[in-house]
């Protein structure tokens, strides 16, 4: 099968094609796996973040990619849950202990055995992946594959992301950084929120205007002031100034949601400015979100379904993601990109 590997860490700034494009042997389903057909993979700053090395594949060569939809080609000896053909999602949860005190309580995202499909395990940037049938999804009929591959991720972080606020409605929201994940927050904040206004915060007049024509109340940039103060805020970006605006935009008591499994070194020293006075008084709080449930998926993609949510989509081949990486990287965004598979 064709794939796209990752060979080492890598800085994009020196290596323009971290990713190999290579023949690999398609995987066999153990026990309780299922192979599946891979249509379309959506693409994700996550890579940005393995390729880079700030959350670090735990094995080389490795196949990135974990918004992975497909169709079932074959089962393992006691795979039974899905048929052949039926259409699956696999997501950034490939596996967890399922024993622990994290598992036990519905936190299997805090599983200190947590498996990340593209990271510990091959992911979706090929024409076929493995995973267990319990850490697969249907996925409902209305999306097409390349619009139900950033549902797995971004839309799933995102309505994580989006009940750690804890925002009721009529409340103000800021989203900083206007990507994959935010441009579906904002899609469902308008409908499980629809009196509450959304402010988005975005280095690129581009994505400004792409938030405004999606609904927003404002959009500015990202060391601009709020016209309003916000109950609470999602920093989905890689760097650590806009985490310093943000918190200078909180009302009393508000809240923000760091919704990014890293942070890049670059401007660190951004941290210098805090102002604790100003930033951090009167009850404000910080809330990172850690990886993603089953549950989280699942709900996700019943509620995609039903309002219905869109993403906005840039489609690539599989021999384009390096390119589609890039793009990534130097902020050439409008929603998501996704991969086709043939």
């Amino acid at each position: 099968m064709k794939a796209m590997v990752l060979r080492g860490i890598t800085g994009l700034s020196e290596n323009r094609s971290p990713l190999e494009l290579a023949d690999l042997a398609i995987p066999v389903p153990q026990e309780h796996e299922i192979l599946v057909k891979v249509s379309a993979c959506g693409v994700c700053h996550t890579e940005l973040d393995e390729i880079e090395g700030r959350t670090p594949p735990s094995r080389f060569p490795i196949v990135p990619g974990h918004q992975v939809i497909g169709f079932v080609e074959k089962g393992g000896s006691s795979a039974g849950r899905f048929k052949i053909g039926d259409r699956v999602g696999i997501a950034w949860i490939n596996s967890a202990c399922g024993h622990c005190k994290s598992c036990k309580n519905g936190m299997e995202n805090l599983c200190d055995d947590f498996k990340a499909t593209g990271r510990d395990v091959n992911g979706g940037y090929a024409e076929y992946a493995a995973v267990s049938e319990a850490f697969a999804y249907p996925i409902p009929e209305i999306f097409p594959d390349a619009e139900a591959a950033p549902l797995l991720c971004a839309g799933a972080i995102g309505l994580r992301s989006l009940r750690l606020t804890n925002i009721k409605d009529g409340e103000n929201i800021g989203l900083t950084g206007f990507g994959a994940s935010a441009h579906l927050v904002l899609k469902m904040v308008q409908h499980e929120y629809p009196r509450s206004k959304v402010f988005v915060f975005s280095r690129t007049e581009r994505e400004q205007e792409f938030a405004r024509e999606l609904g927003a109340a404002w959009a500015g940039g990202m060391e601009e002031e709020s016209p309003e103060k916000l109950r609470a805020v999602i920093d989905t970006t890689p760097a650590w100034r806009p985490f310093i605006e943000a918190l200078r935009n909180l009302e009393k008591g508000g809240r923000l949601v760091i919704n990014a499994i890293r942070k890049e070194d670059g401007d660190k020293d951004s941290l210098l400015r805090l102002d604790y006075s100003r930033d951090l008084w009167k009850e404000k709080e910080i809330k990172s979100v850690a990886n993603i449930t089953r549950r989280d998926v699942k709900e996700f993609l019943q509620m995609a379904a039903e309002i219905p949510i869109r993403p906005e989509i840039q489609e690539y081949r599989l021999e384009e993601a390096n390119k589609a990486l890039l793009e990534l990287k130097e902020r050439n965004i409008r929603g998501a990109k996704v991969l086709r598979m043939g």
